[in-house]
């Protein structure tokens, strides 16, 4: 047989099948510590299966959110360390179900790569477990992609898909926040999973950094990856206890754009600032920049990662019982009449 009509095989292609089936089975192992006792199926089917209990709800809503990890994931390249990063994927989906109430259920996720190493694919899913596991979630199924020529061969992308319940008459919407409720923050473990290509930019392009100024890289590179903290196993328990008026995930927008989404568009939020601590490594990035003030507050969290507005006599509290369960926990402002922004006292810069 001549070179032009020799068989060509799909490995030459770049896309491995036995490495994928290799993953598979590795991906099992964590899977397995991720689940709940509706989950019907384990890994490796076609489709997750997961019977609702119909005996704990009167009028179960559904809510699902998707969402990925972002540039934070060149960071997770740089160092070759990949087990954290799965649980920001969960994080960004759960944190934002939870707004509405919702307690998450199960998770899928979809991972697509230029050329898959089922070590590497397996230490992100154990991330992703170890996710689902502070959520509370079951981990029933996911994709990987062998997409050679289309990433680079040691890169890959992830996505998440998380779908939690709430009853219909529990659902969080906003709808009964008004003037006077109180804003209470909680704390972030960094910048969470949002604002990474300018934090790049600003603390490791070698054009605009200046020598030193950011300290050792590789070491500044690890705590960036510190994961997406998860508020799911604090905040559930307080909706037992609590009237909770309204709730904000604090991603994408920071408190700036977030917020607003919490409460009807005839209040603001009036956020106090100093009236928590901000982490260093935002005024780090400030500095090095420089960024402008007001340019952090729409971009990143500022050490808040989520937001429970509240009716000022529980707000001491909640307060209370997120410290007792270990997490800092701020009044960083109040809901007052306006036209649905959040403003800032003292005006940002």
């Amino acid at each position: 047989m001549s070179e032009r009509t020799k068989a060509i095989s799909y490995r030459e292609a770049g896309v491995d099948i036995d490495a994928g089936n290799r993953t598979v089975e590795l991906i099992k192992e964590h899977a397995r510590t991720a689940t709940r006792p509706e989950v019907l199926s384990g890994i490796g089917g076609f489709g997750g299966l997961f019977a609702l209990d119909p005996s704990r709800y009167r009028e179960p809503v559904l809510v699902a959110s998707t969402d990925g990890v972002g540039t934070k994931l060149q960071l997770a390249f740089d160092l070759d360390e990949h087990h954290t990063v799965g649980i920001d994927l969960v994080a960004m989906c759960v944190n934002d179900i939870l707004v509405q109430g919702a307690e998450p259920l199960f998770f899928l996720d979809y991972l697509a790569t230029g050329r898959l190493v089922p070590e590497q694919a397996a230490a992100v899913v154990k991330g992703i477990a170890e996710g689902c596991r502070q959520a509370g979630c079951a981990l029933i199924g996911g994709e990987t992609a062998e997409m050679p020529g289309f990433y680079p061969p040691d890169h890959y992308d992830l996505a998440g898909f998380a779908v939690g319940v709430v009853e219909r008459e529990k659902i969080i919407d906003g709808s009964r926040v008004t003037a006077g409720d109180k804003l209470i923050g909680l704390a972030s473990s960094g910048l969470h999973s949002n604002g990474f290509s300018l934090a790049r930019k600003v603390l490791f392009d070698r054009e605009r950094a200046r020598p030193g100024a950011a300290g050792d890289p590789a070491a500044l590179k690890k705590e960036l990856l510190t994961p997406t903290r998860i508020y799911v196993p604090y905040v559930l328990p307080l909706l037992e206890k609590y009237q909770v008026k309204g709730m904000a995930h604090i991603t994408g927008g920071g408190l700036v754009e977030n917020l607003p989404r919490a409460f009807p568009v005839q209040f603001d939020a009036l956020v106090q600032v100093g009236s928590w601590p901000v982490p260093p490594v935002f005024e780090l990035i400030a500095r090095q920049g420089p960024v402008a003030p007001s340019e952090m507050y729409r971009t990143f969290n500022m050490g808040i990662g989520f937001v429970l507005i509240v009716d000022p006599r529980e707000e001491t509290a909640v307060k209370e019982e997120l410290a007792s369960q270990g997490l800092p926990a701020y009044t960083i402002g109040s809901i007052i009449p306006g036209s649905g922004v959040t403003r800032f006292d003292p005006p940002l810069a």
